[in-house]
C-alpha cells in the first residue's frame, strides 16, 4: 500500500481537473452511506470524530474503488498553534477490497472542499463575477480562492479574518503566487464589494449580514459544521435562492439546517442539491439579479473522487 504525502497531492491536483472530477462523481452511480459522527469530550474542549465512506457502484468489478475518510475535528488546536482539522483517507480497490493507497486526508480536504465550492459556483455565481472576499483566512482559504478563481475571471480578492496578522500573511503569500489578493481590515466593505463571499469560519455568531449583499451575489458557506456555528444572519438566508451540497445539510452544520429548525425557512425552500446541478435537473441562479447561497458540509463522494484522480495522477 502507497503512502500519498500532502506535497505529492499538490504536485498533481489542478482545481479545474478536480472540479469536472467532482461534477462527474455528483452525476454518477457513487453509494455514500451516512457519515457516522463520534462526540469526543464535552465543552470547550468537545471535538468530533467523522468516519466517511463511498463507493464507485453497488456492483465490485475492474476500474471500481470504495474509499474511507477518518477525520478527527479538533476545535480547540487553534490555542496550540495547530489545525483544527486531521485525516487520513484509505483508499481500496472496488474490485477486490485491497488497500492501495492511504492519503493525507486534511489535504485532500482542503482540495476537495474547495473544489466543491467552486463547483457549485459554476452553477450560482455569475459568469461575469470578477470581486471575490473570502472571510478566514485558516487553513481552507488558499485553496477556496484558487478554486473561485478556476471557474470564475477573478480580478480581485480582499481576505478579512479576526486576527489582521493571519489575514495579511496569506495574502502576501498567494500575491506571491500571482493571485490579486489583499487584506481589507473592513468586512462590511469587503462583503458589500463582492460578487462572491466565500466564508470558512468557525465562527459561533453570524459574521455575513444580508443587508450587505449587493443584487447578484454568490454566498459560499463552508464553515460552521455544526448546529452551534453560524456564518450568515437570518436576513441573508432568508433572501437566498438557496442550495446545499447534499441533503445532510438539512440536518447537519449551521446556517441552513439551525435556519430549518427555528422555522425560519422550510426544506422545500431549497431550491438543489449538487447533485441535482450536475445531473441538470435544476439550471442554477435564477437571474442575473438574484442573490444565491451554497451551504456545505462536505461529502465522502468527494473525498472519492479526489482520491481517484490522486492515484490515478500519481500512481
Amino acid at each position: 500500500m502507497r503512502v500519498i504525502t500532502a506535497d505529492e497531492i499538490d504536485a498533481v491536483l489542478k482545481f479545474p481537473e478536480l472540479v469536472e472530477a467532482l461534477r462527474e462523481a455528483f452525476a454518477s452511480d457513487f453509494v455514500t452511506p451516512p457519515r457516522q459522527h463520534l462526540e469526543i469530550g464535552h465543552g470547550a474542549s468537545a471535538a468530533t470524530g467523522l468516519i466517511m465512506p463511498s463507493w464507485t457502484s453497488d456492483a465490485p468489478g475492474p476500474g471500481a474503488y470504495l474509499g474511507t475518510k477518518l477525520v478527527n475535528v479538533f476545535p480547540a488546536n487553534g490555542a496550540r498553534g495547530m489545525p483544527a482539522v486531521f485525516g487520513t483517507y484509505v483508499l481500496m480497490s472496488g474490485e477486490t477490497g485491497a488497500p492501495l493507497a492511504a492519503i493525507d486526508g486534511t489535504r485532500l480536504t482542503h482540495w476537495r472542499t474547495a473544489a466543491a465550492s467552486a463547483l457549485a459556483a459554476s452553477f450560482l455565481a455569475r459568469a461575469d463575477a470578477v470581486n471575490l472576499t473570502m472571510v478566514g483566512a485558516g487553513a481552507l482559504a488558499p485553496f477556496l480562492i484558487e478554486a473561485h478563481a478556476s471557474q470564475r475571471p477573478i480580478r480581485e480578492v480582499m481576505i478579512w479574518n479576526h486576527r489582521a496578522e493571519r489575514a495579511e500573511q496569506v495574502a502576501a503569500d498567494l500575491v506571491q503566487r500571482g493571485l490579486p489578493v489583499r487584506y481589507e481590515p473592513d468586512l462590511e466593505k469587503a462583503v458589500r464589494g463582492a460578487d462572491i463571499v466565500s466564508c470558512a469560519t468557525l465562527s459561533n455568531l453570524p459574521l455575513v449580514k444580508g443587508d450587505w449583499l449587493r443584487p447578484g451575489t454568490h454566498l459560499d458557506l463552508v464553515g460552521a459544521f455544526n448546529l452551534q456555528m453560524r456564518e450568515a444572519d437570518d436576513e441573508a438566508v432568508r433572501r437566498a435562492e438557496l442550495f446545499i451540497d447534499t441533503p445532510s445539510a438539512l440536518t447537519e452544520g449551521g446556517d441552513i439546517a439551525v435556519a430549518i429548525q427555528a422555522g425560519l425557512i422550510g426544506r422545500e425552500d431549497i431550491r438543489a442539491t449538487l447533485a441535482d446541478l450536475a445531473h441538470g435537473r435544476h439550471k442554477g441562479r435564477s437571474s442575473a439579479e438574484a442573490v444565491t447561497l451554497f451551504k456545505s458540509i462536505g461529502s465522502a463522494l468527494e473525498d472519492l473522487a479526489a482520491a481517484m484522480l490522486v492515484w490515478k495522477k500519481a500512481g
